[in-house]
């Protein structure tokens, strides 16, 4: 069976639609848009939080969306194993929550940068990068202000000796410095340890497709469509 999905909305969100077109276009059935009001989610083999602004970034990005009544249903499927996708805005609902562990302070540079990077696949042993070689590099377009991956070392180490680090920012051919917002270790994508929760700033599903200017994110959701249909 094609895997089922559920991409959360919040008010603010603006990148819903952006990925349920790719989550559509790579498993081949329709996803279900569940509003963040909402206390049930359908039988589903993955939840995606989407980017934006949720609750417009007021208190802090994510702080608001992350006690919003769907949530709760969120926190306890993670909890019983269902994959969990969350991309810029739904990282930091993911930390908020407590899903993840660290935090994400506004860019070093004070300023909202949106362009395209380039990160390396940490590791490809995940059904979040299955479709990837690890230390692939893959060129994706960020759009953050608080985008700046925080922990402390302990905590930083404990990532990198677990192997829940997804994704590094990295040298290539990105225009301006390779890491766009001051990420502790270049991070740009963690795991929880179980690594069924992935959280991660970059935009794959603006990546998905070539005419959009390149479709290297097309092959996260690939991966997890085989991984989980």
């Amino acid at each position: 069976m094609p895997m089922k999905a559920a991409v959360i909305v919040f008010p603010a969100s603006n990148c819903d639609r952006d990925t349920r077109v790719a989550l559509e276009a790579s498993s081949g059935r329709k996803a279900a848009m569940v509003w963040h009001a909402d206390s049930e989610l359908p039988d589903v083999d993955l939840i995606v939080l989407p980017g934006g602004f949720a609750y417009g970034d007021y208190l802090r990005c994510g702080a608001m969306a992350a006690r919003s009544p769907v949530m709760r249903e969120v926190t306890a499927r993670a909890a019983r194993g269902v994959p969990v996708l969350g991309i810029c805005n739904g990282f930091q609902v993911l930390l908020e929550t407590g899903l993840l562990p660290g935090a994400l302070l506004p860019n070093a540079s004070l300023k909202f940068v949106s362009r395209d990077v380039n990160v390396a696949v940490a590791d490809s042993q995940t059904m979040f990068t299955s479709a990837y070689e690890t230390g692939q590099v893959l060129r994706i377009p960020v759009a953050h202000h608080d985008g700046q991956y925080h922990a402390d070392d302990e905590t930083l180490d404990r990532l990198a000796d677990n192997g829940q680090i997804a994704f590094r920012y990295c040298d290539g051919d990105a225009v301006g410095d390779a890491n766009p917002n001051g990420s502790a270790r270049d991070i740009a994508g963690i795991f929880n340890t179980e690594r069924t929760i992935l959280g991660m700033m970059p935009h794959p599903e603006r990546a998905a497709d070539p005419t959009h200017g390149g479709s290297d994110g097309r092959a996260l959701f690939d991966g997890l469509t085989a991984a989980l249909a």
